[in-house]
């Protein structure tokens, strides 16, 4: 019985229990299997790398309190950041690596920056 290639089809060649012709079947087989996974992975990171790019930019710039609907408006994604850090006084930070931001009320935002989460890296 011949053994064929997961992949393409080819007939294998060598060892009995070999199931790919080559390594660029091996890697495009698996690559395939894995293609949804990789692509909703890369997409969250993009969005967790444009959120503290805008995080990080606005802060740069010395901006400490913004209009949410300002940050809305460059691209911000109010849905994806990395962790939530409360406070003994029971404020609420959200961020994106280690930039964040505390709501102040409903229209406005308070930037800031955690230093420590880069003592973790």
């Amino acid at each position: 019985m011949e053994r064929r290639c997961l992949d393409c089809g080819d007939v294998i060649h060598g060892r009995s229990d070999k199931k790919f012709c080559s390594d660029q079947c091996r890697n495009n087989y698996n690559n395939k299997l894995n293609r949804d996974t990789n692509n909703y992975v890369r997409n969250v990171h993009g969005l967790l790398r444009k959120n503290r790019r805008i995080l990080c930019d606005l802060y740069n710039e010395g901006k400490r309190v913004i209009h949410r609907d300002a940050l809305f408006a460059l691209g911000y994604n109010f849905n994806f950041f990395t962790h939530i850090i409360q406070t003994r006084q029971g404020d609420k930070y959200h961020y994106c690596f280690e930039y964040g931001y505390r709501e102040k009320d409903d229209e406005y935002i308070e930037l800031t920056q955690n230093l420590q989460y880069l003592e973790y890296i």
